[in-house]
């Protein structure tokens, strides 16, 4: 029995044996087969080291090649992420580099591990920079430290050195809003931007063309790998596994730096001026009044402040201006090019690349009040007002009200409207209107005269008079009429006006566009619900919604841009076209013919986008619906107005009284918050017209609008900038030379110097020229 147990265990054991070896046998062929070339690839990731090689960012220039975004190559001192990592005592590799590097050891601690010495518990901050990508000790490095740093490697193992790009803006801050700036990826959108071949601490387009145009500008990154023995050191590179970068595609805006730069200076100019304006009812152009209320003996100011306890509180018997913001608009109404887009308050774009705490960036730009109260929206400075504001027109929406009614039949241009001054509505019993004791507002009137402080009256006018006076009464009569009529549908005139592009984007490629609003039920309801409007009103349209609508007021808002392109298609005879800031797309790498001035002529255009886009095409009868219009904006300009009693002005006959360029346009005036006149806000648009009966007939191609907030009537605020434009258009004026900005002052507390126009005479009445 004992020697059969001793057989039966060692054919166990022979048995476990040959399992074993099996096993063995297996596994040595899936490593030296199966996962063969995985085990290679590990040895050779082992043996290789790959630096990244950022792109040369695509730079952007105006309309005439001068460079407005361009990049300078600095030397960033490196250190590979495998070497500290392995390094035992890294705070001496950080002490060692302190001294040359002339930073402090904690920051640069701070960069390997940014928890470093942080009290908070969890830390608060993330890894900022890529580990894929060397770790950046310290930019903009002069050569004679990389010099001395490399040439000690065997005590500073792992550093190298990089070229990079810094963003620079040779022109600030002219057209700021319009080029933007460049920031860090927010964690928000991390994620994605890895996900597109980005590195974690790239710098990106944050605003303006640099955003909008991020995919184009970036261009993709390139790499060398290096064979490194067992200490990391390079042996050679492995050039066959190399790939080169590629820079991103320059970018050429529409936008030319001598209008820009003079529509900027004519819009603060003017803001400013506003302001302190003389408070002398004998003055032609005096601050807004508050007088004395006659219907109660005098013993109150007609506006009045209600207080939350019942009583009032007057206001001061003159109230300058506020002015605080504003923007221009110059589009080539041929083919949809933005020429100029000034945006006030400005600021000069190379803040963002000075490396100012961020204690001294909220000095520059504050999101809010010391007490922690939100800032005055007014005061808001990193808003392009051209593309983001949300205003209403007034009267220099009435033209696109005319061709509605026009087009949908409800008048022609014969039809005469007795204006009296009011104009009472029709479709509401009177048993139900304010003077009857009801709720609903019935009665509306025109602003008021002067001579009379009546409302004033043009007696029988034409769509053509209208125009030209600038009749309120007449247009309430087409709001309540397009609400009214059988047949034509209570929206009818919203469907008309969103073809000249209210209520739609205008396809600018500039980020943050809005789209603007036209009353419609639920738009009217989602404002109920939101609180903007107040809970008692109908979550619905009702007519008095549309007769406001009818004079540019009420629900109705849109952004100069929008006014810009309406009034385009007026003045290239109904074509609605995609508005565009970008005049082409050129390949990478186009070479400079001069400092921050880019050589055209050896560059290649990739992309061109001066061809029109048309959105829309508008019927236009050139007899019935063109001229009646077209003549009314230009008598804005020229006169004659209307005689009823005596002989009412148009609203830009005196200020445009001998103008050398034949245009068309309207003012506009929308009033602001509780009525109050100095919360009135400027509008006008113009473009040119061409005159048939000259002897030799110009065109001008261009339309512009200006818009400026809390800063009074249409024809004193904003109808000189956009007179002062034109002149500058035509060569009527002499512009300062656009010249490469002087260093950025990191000592001041202004987002951007004081700009004034040289020259304000275009600002007065009169031709605007000088004797």
């Amino acid at each position: 029995m004992a020697v059969d147990k001793r057989t039966a265990r060692l054919g166990i054991l022979a048995t476990v044996s040959l399992l074993l070896i099996s096993l063995i046998g297996v596994r040595l062929w899936f490593l030296q087969g199966v996962k063969a070339e995985w085990y290679q690839a590990k040895v050779t990731s082992a043996k290789t080291r790959t630096v990244y090689i950022a792109p040369e960012r695509g730079r952007i220039f105006d309309a005439d090649g001068r460079v407005v975004a361009d990049n300078r190559s600095f030397i960033t001192v490196t250190v590979d992420w495998q070497v500290v990592r392995k390094f035992k005592n890294r705070l001496e590799l950080f002490t060692r580099l302190s001294g040359p590097l002339n930073t402090p050891v904690d920051d640069l601690m701070r960069r390997y591990d940014p928890c470093y010495k942080i009290p908070d518990d969890p830390c608060p901050y993330g890894q900022r920079f890529d580990t894929l990508l060397p770790l950046p000790l310290k930019e903009d490095v002069d050569e004679v430290t990389v010099n001395y740093l490399m040439e000690r490697s065997e005590d500073f193992p792992g550093i190298d050195a990089t070229v990079q790009y810094k963003r620079v803006y040779p022109y600030a801050p002219i057209a700021s809003h319009v080029i933007g700036f460049m920031g860090s990826i927010s964690a928000e959108a991390l994620q994605s931007y890895l996900d597109q071949g980005y590195k974690r601490n790239e710098r990106i387009g944050q605003f303006g063309v640099e955003q909008s145009m991020e995919r184009e500008l970036h261009g993709r990154w390139g790499k060398k790998v290096y064979e490194v023995d067992a200490s990391g050191a390079v042996v050679r590179e492995l050039v066959d596994q190399g790939i080169e970068p590629v820079a991103g595609f320059d970018i050429q805006l529409s936008v030319d730096l001598d209008i820009q730069q003079y529509a900027e200076q004519a819009l603060e100019t003017e803001l400013r001026m506003r302001r302190n304006l003389a408070e002398d009812l004998m003055h032609g152009d005096s601050a807004p009044h508050n007088p004395l209320d006659r219907e109660t003996n005098w013993s109150t100011r007609v506006y009045r402040k209600p207080l939350p306890n019942g009583e009032f509180l007057d206001y001061p018997e003159w109230v300058q201006h506020k002015a605080p913001a504003g923007s221009v608009v110059v589009v080539n109404h041929h083919n949809g090019q933005v020429i100029a887009m000034a945006s006030y308050p400005a600021f000069d774009n190379r803040w963002m690349e000075a490396g100012v705490s961020q204690d001294k960036y909220q000095q520059l730009f504050p999101s809010k009040n010391p007490d922690g109260s939100k800032i005055d929206p007014d005061k808001s400075i990193l808003v392009n007002r051209a593309v983001q504001g949300n205003y209403n027109y007034g009267s220099s929406f009435k033209p696109f009200v005319a061709w509605s009614a026009l087009h949908a039949g409800l008048i022609t241009a014969q039809d005469v409207f007795l204006d009296e001054g009011y104009y009472t509505l029709t479709s509401i019993d009177a048993n139900n209107c304010q003077q009857n004791g009801g709720l609903a507002r019935c009665i509306f009137k025109n602003a008021t005269n002067k001579r009379s402080l009546k409302p004033s009256s043009y007696g029988p006018v034409t769509v053509t008079d209208a125009l030209a006076v600038s009749s309120d009464t007449f247009f309430y009569r087409l709001g309540e009429m397009a609400y009214t009529t059988p047949g034509v549908g209570r929206t009818i005139l919203q469907e008309n006006l969103m073809r000249f592009g209210f209520g739609t984007k205008s396809g600018i490629q500039l980020p943050y566009e809005w789209k603007g609003r036209l009353p419609t039920n639920e738009v009217k309801a989602d404002l109920v619900a939101r609180g903007v409007l107040s809970k008692k009103e109908a979550p619905r349209l009702v007519v008095g919604d549309n007769v406001q609508m009818a004079i540019g007021q009420g629900l109705m808002a849109g952004t100069p841009l929008q006014l810009a392109m309406g009034y385009a298609t007026l003045a290239n005879g109904g074509f609605l076209l995609k508005a565009s800031i970008l005049k082409a797309i050129w390949a990478p790498l186009t070479p400079d013919a001069g400092p921050a001035v880019a050589d055209l002529e050896k560059g290649e255009v990739r992309v061109s986008f001066d061809r029109a886009v048309v959105r829309d095409q508008l019927e236009m009868d050139p007899e019935t619906v063109y001229k009646p219009i077209v003549i009314g904006l230009t008598r804005v300009i020229r006169g004659p107005g209307v005689f009823y009693g005596f002989q009412h002005e148009t609203t830009g006959e005196r200020l445009f009284k001998g103008f050398p360029v034949n245009i068309a346009g309207k003012t506009g005036t929308a009033q602001g918050a509780g009525n109050l006149p100095w919360n009135d806000s400027s509008a006008f648009a113009g473009f040119g017209v061409t005159d048939l009966d000259a002897e030799n007939p110009t065109d001008v191609p261009y339309t512009v609008v200006a818009y400026l907030e809390k800063s009074g009537y249409g024809s004193k605020a904003a109808a000189p900038v956009v007179k002062c434009v034109f002149l500058a258009l035509t060569g009527n004026v002499t512009l300062d030379p656009v010249v490469i900005a002087d260093p950025l002052d990191t000592d001041s507390l202004q987002a951007a110097p004081t700009r004034s126009l040289s020259n304000t005479f275009c600002l007065n009445g009169s031709s605007g020229l000088k004797d």
